[in-house]
């Protein structure tokens, strides 16, 4: 009989693996195999964003006023593999738009439910989600790199096929969550009938809290950064295979598993956040971690195949930093410093504020600037100039973080938040 850790192990893997089947290589797809246009890409790649405004948060309260977390997240999961199998069947890139966006309706909002699962799961049987929740976490991750692999040696970074692969994971994730340990909703004694209380819109009260706020912020700034490398990492080494000297390298034929290091780095940098957090505390972590993205950026820009391939192996291990210092200590974050009456529905106003208004922010204000100042004559991208401007930005948003969030981190000290 399966251990609760190694059902949570099994529920992680497959939800990342949904994702990685398909998010790094789908701009191999689009501009390979589809040949449409830089800025109508953005826009797809946005459909993750639109899609984390409100899902999330309309899902987190679901979760926590009326229907079990597990069953609501097996039901999304079937409905967006059913979607991303009718993907290879779509013609035109505005049926496309349509046809990712429902499947991101689905998926978005299961990467915090996931979390609410995990989170309720290693409570209940009296487990540290500070302690046990990463080495859980750290499978999703391997998921996502597995399917990475999978999607690549099988010559599918640029076909449909990718898109199968990502909708078969889908549902046998949707149906095995049926069989996941029981997370009912918060039962609570309140009398009050005020709106906000009954649907749990009071989660965004949080937004009252000056630090809350500024968390917040920050978090949809840096959240612009988060799929900056998604978008294009794979296809920027790619398109080396234009340039004669690099034409036939392995490195540019398998881009794919190349930047698969970036979340085999992931999961050594997970397993850290316990020490990190408690040593330095949330402002310092997220420092880290804005910095790490400046570094990611600017080693992109100065790589190569050959000789710089240093360079690109390395920011692919700073990825690791970059991405989990943000993404699941911010979730811990919120788990820990919320009451347990919101916390499904301040998961999902997280995912909204990266996932939802950064990633829209990061898709649509990166493709209209590629197109129109970074399109070389020769029809290809000034990569370089394109991976500088990314690292600019990300060190503004580090230097104005550190300037205004102001948190004193006190190791032994758990706040938690009542609204």
């Amino acid at each position: 009989m399966l251990s609760i850790k190694q059902r949570l192990i099994y529920m992680n893997f497959l939800q990342f693996f949904v994702w990685g089947a398909w998010l790094i290589t789908i701009a191999n797809y689009w501009f390979d195999t589809k040949h449409w246009s830089p800025s109508e890409f953005g826009a797809i790649f946005s459909t993750l964003g639109i899609s984390s405004l409100f899902m999330p948060t309309i899902m987190g309260i679901l979760a926590d006023r009326w229907v079990n977390v597990e069953k609501l997240y097996a039901i999304l999961h079937i409905f967006g593999g059913l979607l991303l199998a009718y993907i290879p069947f779509v013609s035109n890139s505005s049926d496309f738009f349509w046809v990712i966006f429902f499947a991101m309706m689905c998926y978005m909002p299961t990467i915090a439910l996931s979390n609410s699962i995990s989170y309720s799961t290693l409570k209940n049987n009296n487990l540290d989600i500070v302690k046990d929740f990463p080495p859980i976490r750290v499978w999703g991750t391997i998921g996502f790199i597995a399917a990475m692999w999978v999607t690549n040696l099988t010559g599918n970074k640029a076909s449909e096929n990718q898109f199968y692969i990502a909708a078969i994971s889908a549902i046998l994730l949707g149906i095995y969550s049926f069989t996941l340990p029981k997370c009912p909703p918060q039962k609570t004694s309140e009398k009050s009938k005020k709106l906000d209380k009954i649907i749990g819109l009071d989660a965004f009260k949080l937004f009252k809290t000056y630090k809350m706020a500024l968390f917040f912020l920050f978090s949809m700034l840096l959240g612009a950064a988060l799929q900056l490398t998604n978008m294009y990492g794979d296809v920027y080494l790619s398109e080396f295979k234009n340039i004669a000297a690099y034409k036939n390298l392995w490195v540019v034929e398998h881009s794919t598993i190349i930047m698969s290091i970036s979340q085999v780095s992931e999961t050594l940098f997970i397993l850290a956040i316990p020490f990190f957090l408690k040593r330095f505390g949330i402002k310092r972590v997220m420092l880290i971690s804005m910095f790490a993205w400046v570094l990611r950026f600017g080693l992109l820009a100065y790589g190569n195949p050959a000789e710089g391939l240093w360079m690109i192996i390395v920011s692919c291990i700073v990825y690791g930093m970059a991405f989990d210092f943000f993404n699941v200590s911010g979730s811990l974050f919120i788990e820990t410093t919320t009451s347990s009456r919101i916390r499904s529905s301040a998961q999902g106003l997280f995912m909204m504020m990266t996932n939802g208004f950064g990633a829209i922010l990061g898709s649509f204000s990166s493709g209209i600037i590629i197109e129109r100042f970074y399109k070389l004559a020769d029809g290809g991208n000034d990569w370089k100039g394109i991976w500088l401007l990314f690292a600019t930005y990300a060190l503004i948003v580090a230097l104005l973080f550190a300037l205004f969030f102001k948190h004193k981190h006190d190791p032994n000290q758990r706040v938690e938040i009542n609204h």
